[in-house]
């Protein structure tokens, strides 16, 4: 499949996922750190290291892997997704995006949304799988996992079926109403909206 796995600087995941149905591997200078708490091996399968190497001391025997990218108007995260974007895989899979700092999981969440019309990207920790929606999307496979929805900063005209508490062509927006904390009480689960962003989170 044409995905990519990135880890970056945030709360390490307690497990690493499959790395076999990936064709990339990579991860930001941050997040080499907690990579290397699991085991040094894991650094032989990744394809490359990004970012200004601010976050720790380079690593003789990773030189060759190392990508510098030092713009400072960009974060480690986007700098690193362009790199994927420009081997021309659309599709990423994101640890490490969640946890610690709040200001860095805001701000992940913000190059998501910026980069999302380019490529699909999809983040994972230990509570939740989230990532944006398209204006029609269903997913399968969720019942009885609690489904939230969030808007960025607002959704409009949401219907949605297969939750325990349904949307009618409503809005959702920071700040006045949010969708969290529902309940899939089907295997499947659609969700339509007119206008906007829409994070779904969806528990583990």
């Amino acid at each position: 499949m044409n995905k990519a796995l990135l880890f970056i600087n945030g709360e390490p995941p307690k497990n690493l996922p499959e790395f076999f149905s990936y064709k990339l591997i990579a991860c930001t200078d941050g997040a080499l750190d907690y990579l290397l708490k699991f085991d040094s091996e894991i650094v032989s399968k990744l394809d490359f290291i990004s970012g200004d190497f601010d976050s720790h001391e380079r690593l003789d025997f990773v030189n060759e892997k190392f990508i510098l990218t030092p713009d400072q108007n960009k974060t480690d995260f986007q700098k690193s997704l362009e790199i994927i974007l420009e081997k021309g895989i659309p599709n990423v899979d994101v640890y490490g995006a969640s946890g610690g700092e709040m200001d860095h999981f805001l701000g992940n969440l913000s190059v998501a949304d910026f980069m999302r019309t380019k490529m699909e990207i999809r983040f994972f920790d230990e509570f939740s799988s989230y990532y944006f929606i398209p204006k029609n999307f269903n997913i399968s496979g969720v019942k009885d996992k609690i489904i939230s929805l969030f808007p960025f900063p607002k959704a409009e005209s949401i219907t949605t079926q297969g939750l325990k508490w349904p949307l009618y062509k409503e809005d959702l927006k920071m700040g006045e109403r949010v969708g969290t904390r529902n309940i899939a009480e089907n295997d499947e689960v659609v969700i339509q909206y007119a206008k906007g962003n829409l994070l779904i989170f969806i528990g583990q």
